[in-house]
């Protein structure tokens, strides 16, 4: 790829980064447009990449995660397959593709690798190399999040689960100082033998600064959902049932969002296939919190019933959000064909209708579940206990892009992504030649 195709008057290139546990992409957001699919049937387009990284190939862990701080791109963690193992193999069978023993803590990484965003070259070499500081023990596929500044890194669910997780399970990265800090064992994760206890972390959320878990408990073999403050330093069981956490539903960790940077009361977030807003009441608490459902956003991939694996939301802007949904289609599919592995992406700007302020809200009106009353049947039966919905929306979408691509560069693994960001490339016209 020419560096002139990188840029155009030195305007700056959106890059929607996307990591799954053995490539890493990026994806060249200009070339996203608004397909129209009003054929039952109809091509899907291919996935318009800068470049994609296979990371198996290049000897890197497999399933690492990754997080963007200083316009520098960190992947942390992950399980290394023996030397000559097929790295389709790792994934569906582990126990038989085995951990290279030589590398990090049984085959487990602790190392961290660093891609520099700010250069011209950043999407055409994807010259991922070691950063100086390791964490302080191996973490498979980890869950990584920043809150106030500070990296927390939890060790997830490992591929070939049976394996003895190395402590810290949980551990802090303060970039000021770089150094790592050991965090108290989550209960899910205490040290055992490996024949007690499969390691299974489901799902997470942030709220401010608590972190929510949803994990298997070696108590019942049951799961449960448990909570930890970085201020307070501990962590604790909440209980059996999302009704039990002190949030709102869209905050769960059965749901995955993010609040619109324009506003602090409006959050996009994905529930299975279906796509939300919900407007939190920032300070009367005793409001209700409202939904709308974003059919402008996933009525493709509904109409089409293609279930997605895992979502993901993307900041892009102020007012500017992405949605990527990766499915697989059935075998037996009739509007898309035969099997095969596709992303749905949406990228839309969202902006606050006039009438959208508390006073409907004040009114108590207990209507319909959702915006759309053809979507009530779609609605989750969360919104029955705690929300009281008022049938007129209070957003308007604009799609800025939709469409569906295939993921031939995705290879055959499952379509999982395990973090995805947004970058604008900054160019230097006098360094496009």
């Amino acid at each position: 790829m020419k560096k002139t195709e990188m840029a155009v008057e030195g305007k700056p290139k959106p890059v929607l980064w996307v990591a799954t546990p053995q490539r890493l992409f990026a994806i060249d957001m200009s070339k996203l447009k608004i397909n129209h699919y009003e054929s039952p049937k109809f091509e899907v387009l291919p996935l318009p990449l800068f470049n994609m990284l296979n990371l198996a190939e290049k000897d890197f862990p497999f399933g690492m995660s990754c997080f963007v701080r200083d316009s520098k791109l960190y992947m942390v963690g992950g399980e290394k397959p023996k030397p000559g193992a097929s790295p389709l193999l790792f994934p569906r069978q582990p126990r038989e593709a085995g951990h290279d023993k030589l590398f990090g803590d049984r085959g487990l990484s602790p190392y961290v690798y660093v891609l520099d965003l700010t250069g011209l070259d950043s999407t055409t070499d994807l010259d991922l190399r070691k950063h100086h500081t390791s964490m302080l023990a191996a973490k498979p596929i980890p869950i990584v999040e920043e809150i106030e500044g500070k990296i927390y890194v939890l060790s997830g669910t490992p591929w070939q689960a049976e394996c003895l997780l190395p402590v810290p399970t949980f551990e802090v990265y303060d970039p000021a100082i770089e150094q790592w800090k050991p965090l108290p064992e989550p209960p899910f994760h205490e040290k055992r033998w490996p024949s007690s206890q499969i390691y299974k972390v489901i799902y997470h959320s942030v709220v401010g600064t608590t972190i929510y878990v949803l994990a298997l408990s070696d108590r019942d073999y049951s799961d449960y959902y448990y909570s930890y403050n970085v201020n307070e330093g501990n962590w604790k069981l909440v209980g059996k049932s999302e009704d039990k956490l002190p949030v709102p539903y869209p905050f769960t960790p059965l749901c995955v969002g993010k609040f619109v940077p324009a506003y602090n009361d409006i959050f996009i977030y994905i529930q299975f296939d279906c796509v939300y807003a919900a407007m939190i009441p920032s300070n009367d608490k005793s409001s209700p919190t409202r939904y709308q459902h974003l059919n402008e956003v996933d009525g493709d991939l509904l109409n089409r019933d293609v279930p997605s694996i895992n979502g993901v939301v993307v900041e892009l802007g102020a007012h500017e959000m992405c949605i990527m949904q990766p499915g697989i289609t059935d075998s037996e599919h009739d509007k898309l064909g035969p099997c095969c592995s596709i992303l749905y992406i949406t990228t839309f700007k969202v902006e606050k209708l006039l009438h959208s302020s508390s006073s409907a809200q004040a009114r108590g009106l207990k209507l319909l579940k959702t915006a759309d009353a053809s979507d009530v049947s779609q609605t989750s039966s969360h919104h029955d206990h705690d929300v009281q919905d008022i049938r007129a929306p209070f957003l308007s979408i604009t799609c800025l892009s939709k469409g569906f691509y295939d993921l031939d560069a995705w290879g055959p693994e499952a379509p999982h992504i395990c973090s995805a960001f947004f970058h604008q490339l900054q160019v230097d016209p006098r360094n496009v030649r």
